[in-house]
């Protein structure tokens, strides 16, 4: 007799919106809807729509859309150990992300700050020659 093992198939999505702060709203209900009808932790949601939300802000201050509109993209699967990879691609800008240390003050400055603190890990990637770029950053699972 064989043993067959299954596994759960990830939870992923993608979806284009707009380089604008109307679409960081659509996708962080899409991404908070989906984390919940899949079980994930409520506090896990709360991280996962956190990220996103500075990816796509860094996105839509930072860099410009993709190549052909003024859209960006955004990405997110859950893993079967629970842990969540969330991507933003855009059509990149002058500057690549990295953490900084504003002032007590300022307005801004902190979102790549904030992902550190609740990523596991996160980085940079060129996706192609049309100068998209990548941004993504991995949140630990916790038990369901």
């Amino acid at each position: 007799m064989a043993l067959v093992v299954t596994q759960q198939v990830p939870t992923s999505s993608s979806m284009s919106v707009s380089h604008g702060p109307a679409g960081v709203g659509a996708a962080r209900r899409r991404l908070r809807a989906e984390l919940r009808e899949c079980g994930a932790p409520e506090s896990v949601v709360d991280d996962a729509v956190l990220i996103l939300s500075e990816l796509l802000s860094n996105s839509c201050r930072h860099a410009r859309p993709l190549e052909g509109g003024q859209l960006i993209r955004a990405a997110w699967s859950r893993d079967p150990d629970g842990s969540v990879t969330i991507s933003v691609t855009d059509g990149g800008g002058p500057t690549r992300p990295r953490p900084s240390s504003p002032s007590v003050t300022a307005r801004g400055g902190r979102g790549l700050t904030i992902i550190t603190s609740l990523a596991r890990a996160w980085g940079v990637r060129e996706t192609d020659a049309t100068g998209a770029v990548t941004v993504w950053a991995v949140l630990e699972g916790q038990g369901d």
